[in-house]
């Protein structure tokens, strides 16, 4: 039998240590389900950062001054939920003894919203650590912005994460690290727990990368702690970690997965597995723990110095509190500016600044009327920050007179986030639960299938995010079928709470930037065309206001009945509108509807729906360039859609709209087929 190494620190010290891990242990197996090898393994180190250096306070989980902690190893969920137990938050031991049961505050991983104390919904290796970047970026930005020099900062609080193997070796973690290190931001503190396993065994059966070289090489500050339970170790590092202020800093931890274990220390069999209740009680008798055959036991002594270590946290909130007051007595106007961004309520005059644009055959690119309709909310909605993956220039996503983010200027609302879509997603969800800031990125729309974890995730917590995804179609033409999207709109569309607008003309495209800047509570994507349509002349057609509903009536009959509705978002809206006049050519009168999301429009009370798309008589035709799959709730069993179910081609985009069938004669085609004429 393995015997334990003795723990560094006082008797107390080590108490509180092994309550974690049998916590940990426990709640495992009675599940049935889990992962206590980490949360054992790491007991030493929440313990060092919860009771001396993490600032929090259970009894406001969510005052504006704490420190944030990620776990993005959310596999090792128990950890967290023991720490919170214990510490004070409203989280009783009878939520840790139903870990992973219906109903529970304790998921299987952390979830956002759902756990107090819980910052982020982690789980996806690599996301938790690309939001705590997110959530430093928001932090630096926020302090350079309302702090004043000479006076106690208002802002100044750290974000801290704990990464496994996994994500680190997870693609996202380099582009996200090497965002950070780029940007200096100094108040963002990472643990690598380098455990040596993974679920298939050792790390040496897939992974030698120097951490240490490969983070310093990202110009982090980097130390090593050779052993997990050196508690004084420990506290020395995170104290030089918090003294470096101008670049990120990662400890490295060497720890030991299932520390205690006689049979599964440092085996692959505790990753993901409960260890049974013989091992349970042989590791219990091999910490020491006082009574190693009762369940859920947490002795008294460790409660009352885990509890006095969360009561600690009063303090610094009160002290913040002072600050805030006289913050407000010394700067009334941008106190207020504060309160409200963190209320996340927009200013009161915000929707006035929205641009009208005149009717135009010619038209304009919708990419192109966004920039305009951006730049104009965001001298009203200082919030609104963001930029693209090295795509502004291409996606107009650039605030005019607003500077870049960047280590010497926090200050700045554009956000460079270069060619890391992994990283920006992510990122951008960690600038939102962050408070203070309406995050918004963009990329071509083939390269959301780069984001959509985090945009999963996004809509998964229910996060103010808005994506501009530009290029959106075949109508981007010679760059070919590589850089065509086809069933990405069908894939977000998918998503759960996800709300996807494709506006047809300028006028929609900021009706669609409204409706995104009001959905407070989730996030939202806009996709734009690169090339020009029409913008059509609303005082002879429905006005883009429809589109907060996700479709209305573009034209009509006159008079009667439509015989045949045609439908269509973004760029296919003014050929079906063609389309309108060659049936109206043929005796055929049509209705057309624009439905720039599809999502929202279903969200409307059936009258409306039933007003927009009548439930009889009607055959109801839908155009997108995209995958078709979406559109065939929409037209029933008796209707047709004319779109892309196979990959595009290099060409100019007309050649591509005519041979791929989007075309005004091809529908009206369709529409005499379906009517049987």
């Amino acid at each position: 039998m393995q015997e334990a190494t003795t723990l560094a620190g006082t008797e107390l010290d080590e108490l509180c240590i092994n309550t974690v891990r049998t916590l940990s242990m426990d709640a495992v197996q009675k599940a049935d389900s889990g992962h206590p090898g980490t949360p054992m393994a790491l007991a030493p180190l929440a313990y060092v950062l919860w009771t001396r250096h993490l600032r929090y306070d259970p009894t406001h989980p969510e005052w504006p001054g704490r420190d944030r902690f990620i776990l993005s190893a959310g596999h090792a969920s128990m950890l967290l939920y023991s720490v919170l137990f214990l510490t004070g938050y409203d989280l009783p031991l009878e939520q840790i003894e139903d870990f992973r049961q219906w109903g529970s505050a304790t998921p299987g991983h952390p979830e956002y919203g759902h756990t107090p104390g819980v910052e982020v919904t982690t789980g996806p290796l690599g996301q938790g650590m690309a939001n705590a970047v997110g959530m430093a970026i928001a932090e630096a930005h926020l302090a350079a912005e309302f702090n004043r020099a000479g006076e106690p900062p208002l802002i100044d609080h750290r974000t801290y994460f704990i990464a496994s193997d996994g994500d680190l070796m997870e693609g996202i973690s380099h582009e996200a690290a090497s965002l950070a290190g780029h940007l200096g931001l100094g108040k963002l503190i990472g643990f690598y727990d380098d455990n040596h396993i993974t679920i298939e065994g050792s790390t040496d059966l897939t992974y030698s990368d120097d951490a240490a070289a490969r983070f310093a090489a990202y110009g982090w500050h980097v130390q090593r702690v050779e052993d997990a339970n050196d508690l004084d170790a420990l506290d020395r590092a995170i104290t030089v970690a918090k003294s470096v202020t101008d670049r990120p800093s990662l400890i490295i931890v060497r720890s030991h997965i299932a520390f205690g274990s006689p049979n599964k220390h440092d085996t692959a069999e505790a990753h993901g597995a409960p260890l049974g209740e013989h091992e349970i009680q042989l590791t219990k008798e091999n910490l020491g723990w006082p009574r190693p055959d009762d369940h859920f036991y947490v002795p008294d002594e460790a409660l009352r110095a885990w509890r006095e270590a969360g009561a600690r946290g009063r303090a610094p909130r009160e002290e913040y509190e002072v600050r805030l007051r006289e913050y407000m007595a010394n700067h009334p106007d941008e106190a207020r500016e504060l309160a409200r961004r963190l209320r996340r309520e927009l200013p009161a005059d915000w929707r006035s600044a929205m641009p009208v644009f005149e009717a135009s055959a010619k038209g304009l690119a919708t990419r192109a009327a966004s920039s305009k309709v951006l730049n104009a909310f965001a001298t009203r909605i200082p919030e609104l920050m963001g930029g693209a993956a090295d795509l502004a220039p291409s996606t107009k996503t650039l605030l005019d007179d607003s500077g870049a983010f960047a280590h010497d200027n926090f200050r700045g609302r554009n956000m460079h986030f270069g060619i890391r879509e992994h990283a920006m997603g992510a990122a951008m969800n960690g600038m939102a639960l962050h408070g203070g800031i309406i995050p918004y990125g963009g990329t071509f729309l083939i390269f959301s299938d780069y984001m959509r974890p985090p945009m999963r995730l996004a809509s998964l917590m229910r996060q103010h995010v808005i994506y501009v995804f530009t290029h959106d179609s075949i109508g981007l033409g010679e760059d070919g079928p590589t850089h065509q999207p086809i069933e990405q709109l069908a894939a977000m569309r998918a998503i759960p709470g996800f709300t996807v607008f494709r506006p047809a003309d300028a006028n929609e495209t900021a009706e669609a930037w409204a409706a995104a800047i009001e959905m407070t509570g989730a996030p939202v994507a806009l996709v734009l065309t690169r090339q020009n349509v029409p913008t059509l002349d609303r005082t002879r057609l429905g006005a883009a206001s429809g589109l907060a509903r996700g479709g209305y009536i573009l034209a009509d009959v006159e008079g009667g009945e439509p015989e045949v509705v045609l439908i269509a978002s973004g760029s296919e809206v003014h050929i079906m509108l063609e389309a309108r006049e060659l049936l109206r050519q043929k005796g055929v009168g049509a209705r057309v509807v624009s439905m720039p999301s599809i999502e929202r429009f279903e969200a409307q009370p059936r009258e409306y729906r039933d007003s927009v798309l009548p439930p009889k008589a009607a055959k109801r035709i839908a155009m997108e360039a995209a995958a078709t799959m979406p559109w065939y709730r929409v037209v029933g069993d008796g209707g047709a859609v004319i779109g892309l179910d196979h990959f595009g081609a290099s060409a100019p985009y007309q050649k591509l709209y005519e041979e791929f069938g989007l075309t005004a004669e091809h529908a009206m085609r369709k529409a005499l087929e379906l009517l049987g004429r």
